[in-house]
């Protein structure tokens, strides 16, 4: 793996593939507060009667395949924090998806309700997840999908509409 600089942070990059990994908060921070859909999750832990087991300290908890528009191609992103990895495990291990749904994310560290939560931000969850009907995302980034007036607003408001959201309660976003 070599580093490679994206908008000024340090992403790391595979030296076989173009594919942008995010793992550190200076690089998730590229796309804070970003609508992003999720493609893949996989799993490096797994929750057992409400306790999550990992593969180890050091390792994150998942990695999860990202499609965002503010950076190209396929991202990669490494979920290190044990209550952003819980309700993803929620939404794709315990829940599931059905075929007209699809999973958006944002990572913020931008939207804590308190100062001191933003202060210590690292040690913070910093997920918010929505499990959406399918093309939610096209409507959350292409913004000539909104309408116009109040009736173009509300057949767009019930587009990009959680069916469930997933949201830590350190974060007042969305």
């Amino acid at each position: 793996m070599v580093y490679s600089g994206i908008g000024g942070s340090q992403s790391l990059k595979s030296r076989d593939s173009p594919e942008i990994v995010l793992l550190k908060d200076n690089e998730w921070a590229i796309i804070d507060a970003e609508p992003c859909r999720v493609i893949d999750f996989t799993a490096f832990a797994f929750i057992n009667n409400d306790k999550i087991e990992n593969a180890g300290v050091s390792m994150p908890y998942c990695v999860v395949k990202i499609e965002c528009k503010k950076l190209s191609g396929i991202v990669t992103g490494y979920i290190t924090h044990r209550i952003d990895f819980a309700n993803l495990w929620k939404v794709f291990k315990e829940r599931g998806l059905n075929s007209n749904e699809e999973v958006l994310m944002w990572w913020t560290k931008q939207h804590y309700k308190s100062r001191l939560s933003g202060f210590l931000s690292q040690t913070q969850p910093k997920l918010v997840i929505h499990i959406c009907h399918k093309g939610a995302y096209e409507e959350w980034t292409n913004s000539s999908y909104r309408g116009t007036g109040e009736a173009g607003f509300n057949k767009w408001l019930d587009a990009v509409s959680p069916i469930l959201e997933l949201k830590p309660e350190v974060i007042d976003f969305l």
